[in-house]
Parts: C-alpha cells; sequence; structure tokens
C-alpha cells in the first residue's frame, strides 16, 4: 500500500499544536541510522513521547550518539529507549559489553546465590550506564518471567524456573540500574514465560486459573512492583480471567495498580505483533492500550500503522498523570559518550567484574 502522506503535510500536521509540557502517548521507531525527513515530523508531534532503537539503528557508537542527541534537540522530552537484555537480546553490540543472557545468573545463584546476586547488579549497572552514556533513557529489562526451555520467545531470556529466585537475583539487578540513575522496566505481565507460543508472530493462549498464575508467573511482579519504574504487559490471552490479552485488559491492568499497588508506567508491548490483533486494528488496539490503563503504546516496524494511530490520537486528551509517570523514566545527566565511560573507575572495575561470564 503506497503512502500519501508528503513530508509537508505532516509537518503541518503534527508541529502546529507542538506542546512539550505532556509527555505523548506513542512510541514510535525509525528504519535507518540517520533521520528522514518525515522521522523528524513525527517526533515534533505532541503525540510521540518515546522512540524505540534497534540494531539497524546503529553503524558506529559515534553516529548512534549523534543520532540520539538530534531526537532529543528535536523533542527534549522524548523517552529514547532499546532492549538491552542481554544474549539474544541485546540491539546495541558492537563498542558495548556483551551482556549474557540472564538465564546465566539463575545457573550461578543454584550454587552461589551471592555471587550471582553481586553480578546481576554489576550487569545491571553497566548495562544502564553504557545505554545512558549514548543518549539513551531506558532498557527494557528485566524479564520478570519464568524461565522455560518450551517457551519460544522467553526461555533463557528468564532468570530462572523459580519465581523466588527470579525475584532477588532482578532484585540486584534492579538495584544496580538504579545507581546508574535508572528505572527498570519488568516484562512481560502477569508472565509470558508458561506458554509455548511466540506473541510476535502467534496468539499464546494461557489456560491456567487466576490463582495458578498468581501463586506463580505473577509473583515476581507483585513483589517487585514498588522497585520497578515501568511494566509492560503480555500480548498473552489468560481466557480463564478476561478474553482480553494483559496489555488491552481492564481486568489485568487494574489488577496490577490495585492489587500489586503499581504506580508506574504501563507500556504495551508492540501493538504490530501477532498477538494483538485480535483486539482489532491498529486505531483499536492503542485506543483499547490506552483505556484499559496503559500509559504508552508501542507502534514499530509498520509506518502505515504509526500514523494511523498517531492520527487516531491527535484527538484524544493526554493524561497529564500518565505524563508524569512518563517524565520520572528520562536521563537525569546530559550523556557522557561511551568512550568517556570507559575511561571512569566505576566502568572499568565492573567490566572486570564481569569479564569471567
Amino acid at each position: 500500500m503506497a503512502r500519501y502522506y508528503s513530508i509537508s503535510f505532516l509537518i503541518s500536521k503534527y508541529i502546529g499544536n507542538l506542546n512539550m509540557n505532556r509527555i505523548g502517548p506513542l512510541m514510535l521507531d525509525i528504519a535507518g541510522t540517520q533521520l528522514t525527513e518525515e522521522d523528524r515530523a513525527l517526533i515534533a508531534s505532541p503525540i510521540c513521547g518515546g522512540l524505540i532503537l534497534f540494531s539497524r539503528n546503529v553503524a558506529t557508537v559515534e553516529q548512534l550518539e549523534s543520532l540520539t542527541a538530534e531526537i532529543k534537540q528535536i523533542n527534549p522530552t522524548i523517552i529514547i529507549a532499546v532492549d538491552q537484555e542481554g544474549g539474544r537480546v541485546q540491539r546495541f553490540k558492537e563498542g558495548f559489553t556483551r551482556l549474557p543472557e540472564l538465564a546465566v545468573l539463575g545457573e550461578i545463584y543454584a550454587t552461589q546465590p551471592q555471587k550471582a546476586l553481586e553480578l546481576a547488579s554489576a550487569l545491571g549497572e553497566i548495562m544502564a550506564l553504557e545505554i545512558q552514556a549514548v543518549g539513551c533513557d531506558i532498557s527494557f529489562a528485566p524479564v520478570l518471567d519464568l524461565g522455560s526451555l518450551s517457551s519460544r520467545v522467553i526461555g533463557r531470556r528468564a532468570f530462572s524456573t523459580q519465581p523466588l529466585a527470579i525475584v532477588e537475583l532482578a532484585k540486584a539487578y534492579i538495584e544496580g540500574m538504579r545507581l546508574a540513575g535508572m528505572l527498570a522496566t519488568g516484562k512481560h505481565f502477569p508472565g509470558h514465560g508458561s506458554v509455548d507460543a511466540d506473541s510476535h508472530i502467534e496468539i499464546p493462549v494461557d489456560d491456567r486459573p487466576f490463582d495458578e498464575i498468581a501463586k506463580s508467573d505473577l509473583l515476581p511482579f507483585k513483589m517487585l512492583a514498588a522497585q520497578l519504574g515501568a511494566i509492560m504487559p503480555a500480548h498473552v490471552i489468560y481466557p480463564q480471567v478476561d478474553l482480553m490479552p494483559a496489555g488491552f485488559s481492564n481486568f489485568w491492568l487494574q489488577q496490577l495498580r490495585n492489587d500489586c499497588l503499581f504506580d508506574g508506567v504501563v507500556f504495551s508491548d508492540d501493538l504490530t505483533m501477532k498477538g494483538a490483533e485480535v483486539v482489532g486494528d491498529y486505531s483499536n488496539r492503542a485506543k483499547r492500550a490506552l483505556s484499559a490503563g496503559c500509559d504508552m503504546v508501542l507502534v514499530c516496524n509498520d509506518r502505515l500503522a504509526t500514523i494511523q494511530v498517531m492520527d487516531t490520537l491527535q484527538d484524544q486528551s493526554f493524561s497529564a498523570q500518565s505524563s508524569q509517570r512518563l517524565s520520572r523514566l528520562l536521563a537525569q545527566q546530559s550523556p557522557s559518550g561511551l568512550n568517556n565511560l570507559k575511561d571512569t573507575e566505576r566502568w572499568q572495575s565492573l567490566s572486570q567484574q564481569i569479564s569471567e561470564l
């Protein structure tokens, strides 16, 4: 399908009512290592409150630093995010510390718990320091799902198969992020690890009753809610609880707020994923996620979908409470540059600590 939006149209449509007092409810992406005029127009829109970066957006560290600086110049309150979990989900690689999959920490924890906790803290801190140094605000980490080798999407991305081990390791990892000045994002509420299907390409269904989920998968989210700055729900349907996937479910998001007492940001998972299709077209997905309780929706890898959602949200009122929550995620210091970070004693100490992993 051809795109009929001209650059001048986008600029007049999305910059005309520019208001940076509140952070908008949409996180989008870009295709390349440099901004196009269309990218700039969309980023400048008051609807755009976030931008997620992928491996395709990085050529060199220097280019990445220039890119994030330009994005922030256009929209100073935009939240720049990345998935920098480690293992197979590490978007920034060349020049950055290679981070292990979180299951490695769980394996160490089984025999050397104190060592595992120290390593978890060091990994959380060095990850957060590095991506802040190049101009990012947050990483969507850590994964709080239960680990299961049968899960095609989670597996070894998780700390452990045991909820209490996840809680202890994640607590240390989150503290490491906090020491670096970054709030953590736990995912994928109330738990994606106990289903085999991958919500990127399938519609996962978890047939267990609420009580069974609550004493296993849900436990890490509930026990860590006070330490998290944000949570991302799963595109999983739990039909014995609600027929909507968790990120579109009033029940699950009220459970998060009222029972888990969570007062941070709720990000939707990517609305272009297969697991979101049951909700309808992109406009319906965005409206449903926000009305259910999400503070910001992600639309990635489909520019037409991004523009459709942006058009849909033009007439929606911005939530001051959501904007206030989102503002807590912004980095508190200007990016130092990755090379300058590596000259510090702190980075060198952390790098040495995790070198055996």
